[in-house]
């Protein structure tokens, strides 16, 4: 494992998922990431397996997701003494990540110049909702709302004769991207530090990665006029070789050959039906789009007399780009998946086994150190131990609700 992030300190004051993903990615990447917990209630994430969302007895996946490798700490920052505590802990890290909104921020006394007045040289990256300036700068939003609907994102996925806008493709989807910018931006602005000697402030937002994902269509609204960009069912596809296609046991393959007339000929002689090559109708790229549907239907009725392992056979590895369309689960077991190390197996702090995915980049090669998130102030006695205190003093603090 590179540790690119050795030596560096993160202090987080942040819950859910969008912007604690961004310190369990620096975590991973050899970081010391320490999450700040209110004492008795800690992230609320780790509520939902009160709520339900998550098996009881079972692992807290979606506690995990954001928070892998971390160190726990609960401190109360509304106290005067649990304030001090923070501040020295500031004093001594190189970033300080945050997503509360503006009033909790100024409530708290944790903003940019508060921070800052601690420690000049941090790195100060805040995520949010909405940005930090226009109307909505002080309201939240997770990644279902801010990031996919109002980016345009819902509505563009959504077929018409659904008659409603699709979710989007499970939970956390917009978060998990979101963080990865921001860790990303995080690195960028330490290089910028260690070159310049300048802290700087580093903002992201759901709705800015929504847009940021939504630009092909939004750069297209803005150049044509339209409201969105044509939406086509599998039946009228203008490039038949770029469509999904049944087959006869009910699953699908997804084709992306944009250059149709280099795999046309091949496709549908692997298909076994090389007369289409010559049929006046699919002579060309020109011919197919002029009879896209014809095209779509011969192409659908050769995949459906196949079964999902047959086509994938058929497809094989050499022509065009195509994939299967896999469930989630499959995915756990795909060769080039694990082949590449894109999951990990773990154990949980109860010694539960599960699976996670490490942060998508490799460095000489190899991945981050992907570890368990922490329990609940798993690590208050240690990060104290290193401020000095002794254990009279924390069991004082503990005694006194300050800490956990």
């Amino acid at each position: 494992m590179v540790a690119i992030m050795n030596g560096i300190r993160v202090l987080e004051v942040a819950s859910w998922t969008y912007v604690p993903v961004a310190g369990g990615i620096l975590a991973e990447w050899g970081a010391d990431v320490l999450k700040v917990e209110h004492p008795e209630m800690g992230d609320p994430q780790r509520g939902l397996v009160t709520s339900g969302l998550v098996p009881a007895g079972g692992v807290a996946h979606m506690v995990e997701l954001p928070n892998r490798g971390k160190r726990s700490i609960g401190l109360d920052l509304k106290s005067a003494e649990g304030r001090e505590l923070l501040m020295q802990l500031v004093a001594r890290s190189d970033v300080f990540l945050t997503n509360f909104l503006p009033a909790a921020r100024t409530k708290l006394r944790i903003d940019v110049d508060d921070i800052r007045a601690a420690n000049p040289n941090i790195i100060y990256a805040r995520g949010s909702a909405h940005g930090q300036e226009g109307p909505d700068a002080n309201r939240g939003g997770y990644d279902n709302s801010t990031f996919w609907a109002r980016s345009g994102a819902a509505d563009t996925a959504s077929p018409d004769e659904l008659g409603y806008p699709v979710t989007q493709p499970g939970a956390a989807f917009g978060d998990v991207l979101g963080g990865l910018t921001i860790a990303g931006g995080i690195s960028a602005a330490l290089l910028h530090r260690e070159r310049t000697g300048e802290a700087l402030t580093v903002d992201s937002s759901l709705l800015a990665m929504g847009a940021w994902a939504m630009g092909a269509s939004l750069a297209a609204a803005a150049a044509f006029g339209i409201e969105r960009i044509p939406r086509y069912n599998p039946t009228d596809a203008p490039n038949a070789l770029v469509n999904t296609y049944r087959t006869k046991d009910g699953r699908f393959v997804s084709l992306v050959m944009l250059e149709s007339d280099r795999f046309w000929p091949e496709l549908t002689t692997a298909l076994g039906k090389p007369e289409l090559i010559t049929d006046e109708r699919f002579v060309d790229h020109a011919a197919r789009m002029r009879n896209n549907k014809e095209a779509v239907a011969e192409l659908a009725a050769l995949f459906g007399a196949l079964t999902f392992e047959e086509a994938q056979r058929v497809l094989g590895s050499g022509r065009g780009a195509w994939a299967p369309v896999h469930t989630p689960r499959e995915v756990l077991s795909d060769p080039q998946v694990l082949a590449n190390g894109y999951l990990n197996d773990l154990k949980d702090a109860n010694g539960t086994p599960f699976q996670l995915v490490p942060a998508p980049l490799l460095f000489n090669g190899e991945p981050g150190d992907t570890r368990r998130a922490p329990g609940h102030g798993e690590h208050t006695d240690d990060v104290l131990g290193e401020l000095g205190l002794d254990m009279d003093r924390i069991l004082e603090l503990k005694i006194a609700g300050t800490v956990l």
